[in-house]
């Protein structure tokens, strides 16, 4: 017949003046609860404890079993100075309410103690010398997080002020070892993260223009920059077989992965447009019929769309809501507007062309409102008139705007995509 366990709290509650030993358990209770506090890394926390109360109790072994709620069981994580926990090794699983002492403590919520385990008809024996174990489920606000277990090579060798003691620490033990767990699986998540937005970054400056296109009398450069690993700003280079290119600045609305991929989505029909139509309007026109169609509701591209043509030093272009181009020639600088163009996605419309001839020495930029947006930290805008003075000092370029504007941030982050295409007509 099994030894009855000594569950009840109630029967530990007398209250009596401390001896000299069981302050010394209470001080070691208190240190070890100190320092397992303090560990977040859930593998150095749960052999702190395990080690500790081993050595500070004269323990056989001390074991710590995980709640893997998925599996219904009880995962063991670490194991001190048992020879048939190490056989089996961390890993070991046992099956709450139906194996052991620790699935019995893990079904029931209650400490069970087996002071003669030889009586108790839910031991299973591990190690030969053991003679006495308690187990202690850790709970937090109810919830089951493992079990530790404890035992001893004497007979009935936990007295009842020890048990209250363990009890106490493993409520300790508990918060730690689910503070850790969360830890550990924000950790993992943060990472995870980290490497898909990093394999995403990587998909997406793969999607962006290798070099510079060589444009006979022109030289023409582009540069985007994401506030963070991924953006929704893009631009392109799409040459034609008559010597003629398609130049591409976008901006996707929203920030991060969503946006990125909408702008994948945005440059593969694009470009499938691109050859197939004869101007501007046109592409964006075709364009906007299949994004109004595709598009989650509420998601739009503001874009500008040109074809340079080399030959006779002209440029036509239509815009999409963007931001205007800003053009500088014999006659000064100046932003350079088109009569129609709404965003893409958002409804059916029009999209009137601009042509803008390029004599040499003129200059055209077009740029994202990363750059005429970005704030320095007194909350101003480097704005279109900052972008414009800087482009009139007549030695600006696509890394001279870049350098300005950062300048200008003194060292604040850019809260947006920062993307420019510089278009140089030389003599």
């Amino acid at each position: 017949m099994a030894t009855s366990p000594r569950v009840s709290t109630h029967e530990y509650s007398a209250v009596a003046p401390l001896h000299l030993d069981q302050v010394e358990d209470l001080l070691k209770v208190q240190k070890a609860a100190q320092k397992i506090n303090s560990i977040l890394d859930l593998d150095q926390l749960i052999d702190r404890i395990v080690n500790d109360v081993a050595r500070s109790f004269g323990c056989i072994d001390a074991d710590v079993y995980l709640h893997d709620e998925a599996r219904g069981e009880l995962v063991l994580a670490c194991a001190c100075g048992c020879k048939g926990c190490a056989l089996h090794g961390p890993g070991h699983s046992l099956k709450i309410g139906k194996e052991g002492m620790v699935g019995y403590v893990a079904a029931t919520g209650q400490m069970r103690y087996a002071p003669d385990v030889r009586k108790d008809k839910y031991y299973i024996g591990c190690e030969e010398t053991t003679l006495s174990e308690v187990a202690i489920p850790l709970t937090v606000e109810g919830q089951l997080v493992g079990v530790f277990t404890t035992s001893h090579h004497e007979l009935d060798a936990f007295p009842p002020e020890q048990l209250r003691l363990l009890q106490a620490l493993c409520s300790h033990v508990a918060v730690a070892v689910q503070n850790a767990r969360l830890f550990r699986q924000e950790r993992e998540r943060r990472e995870k993260m980290s490497r898909e937005e990093q394999e995403a970054r990587t998909i997406q400056q793969a999607l962006l223009p290798k070099s510079s296109p060589f444009v006979p009398g022109y030289a023409i450069s582009g540069s985007s920059i994401p506030a963070g690993a991924v953006g929704g700003d893009w631009y392109d280079f799409i040459p034609f077989d008559d010597g003629r290119w398609g130049l591409v600045l976008a901006d996707v609305s929203g920030k991060g992965t969503a946006a990125a991929l909408l702008m994948s989505a945005t440059r593969g029909m694009l470009r499938s447009l691109a050859g197939a139509c004869c101007t501007p309007g046109e592409v964006l026109g075709k364009l906007n019929r299949l994004m109004v169609e595709d598009f989650p509701a509420g998601k739009f591209v503001t874009m500008i769309y040109a074809v340079i043509d080399p030959a006779n030093r002209a440029l036509s272009f239509a815009s999409a809501g963007h931001l205007p181009p800003l053009l500088i020639d014999s006659q000064g600088a100046r932003f350079v507007d088109t009569e129609t163009g709404m965003p893409l996605g958002l409804g059916f419309g029009s999209f009137s062309e601009t042509r803008v001839e390029l004599p040499p020495g003129s200059h055209l930029v077009f740029y994202s409102d990363g750059i005429t947006e970005a704030t320095n930290p007194q909350g101003e805008e480097y704005g279109q008139q900052r972008l414009c003075e800087h482009l009139l000092r007549g030695n600006a370029s696509l890394e001279t705007i870049v350098e300005d504007v950062r300048a200008f941030a003194n060292g604040a982050a850019l809260q947006d995509d920062a993307t420019v295409i510089c278009l140089r007509a030389q003599p």
